[in-house]
C-alpha cells in the first residue's frame, strides 16, 4: 500500500502524453478516449493523495511530485483540446492567457521567496480542478466554452490569488497548507489539524 500513491502519480504522469497523442492524431473516438482517461487520472489525483495520508507515506518528495505530475496532467489535456477545437481556444485566448500568467506568478513567488516550487494543495485549487473537468467535458465533448469555461476561469484566477496569498504569508515553505487563512494561523504559530480526505 505504501507504494501505491507513487503508482498512481506515475499512471497519471503516463496518461499525459497518450491524451496529447489521441488528440494530435486525432485517433478513431479519440474524445471518448480522452474523456475516459482525463476521469480516471482525476479518480487517481484523488485517491493518491488519501492513500498517501492513510498509509502515513505523504511526505514533501510525495507532495512535490504529485503537484508537478498534476500540472504536465491537464496541460496534455489543454492541448488536446486545442487539436480538437483551435476555434474555441483562438476565441477565448485572453481568458486561457490570464490563468497561465496566474499560474506562473505562483510559481515566480514562490521561487523568489523560498527558492521551491509551490506544492500548497489548497482547497480553492481542488475546487478549480473540479471546474477544470467541467470546463473540459464541456470543451472536448460538446465542443462549446459556455458557463462552465467561464466559471473555471474565475475559480482558476480566485485559487492561483489564494495560493500566491498563502506564499507570501508563510513565514517558510510548506506543503498541503489549505488556505491563506491557514497560512496565516500558521504563521501566527497555531498547528493545523490534518484531514485524511483534503490534507
Amino acid at each position: 500500500m505504501k507504494k501505491l500513491p507513487y503508482i498512481l502519480i506515475a499512471t497519471r504522469f503516463l496518461l499525459a502524453p497518450i491524451i496529447f497523442l489521441l488528440a494530435y492524431f486525432e485517433i478513431e473516438n479519440s474524445r471518448n478516449l480522452i474523456f475516459i482517461l482525463m476521469y480516471f487520472g482525476l479518480f487517481t489525483d484523488i485517491l493518491d493523495g488519501i492513500i498517501a495520508r492513510k498509509v502515513g507515506v505523504s511526505s514533501e518528495k510525495l507532495r512535490r511530485l504529485d503537484s508537478q505530475t498534476d500540472l504536465v496532467f491537464w496541460l496534455s489535456i489543454g492541448f488536446a483540446t486545442y487539436f480538437l477545437n483551435p476555434e474555441i481556444i483562438q476565441e477565448h485566448w485572453k481568458n486561457i492567457a490570464l490563468i497561465f500568467v496566474m499560474e506562473a506568478l505562483c510559481y515566480i513567488v514562490s521561487l523568489w521567496k523560498f527558492g521551491k516550487e509551490t506544492c500548497t494543495h489548497a482547497w480553492l485549487s481542488k475546487l478549480w480542478g473540479l471546474s477544470l473537468l467541467i470546463a473540459f467535458t464541456s470543451l472536448i465533448g460538446f465542443s462549446e466554452a459556455g458557463w462552465a469555461f467561464y466559471l473555471c476561469v474565475i475559480l482558476g484566477f480566485i485559487s492561483h490569488l489564494d495560493v500566491i496569498l498563502i506564499i507570501l504569508i508563510l513565514p517558510k515553505w510548506q506543503y498541503d497548507v489549505p488556505s491563506s487563512y491557514h497560512a496565516w494561523k500558521i504563521r501566527n504559530g497555531k498547528m493545523l489539524k490534518k484531514s485524511v480526505l483534503l490534507n
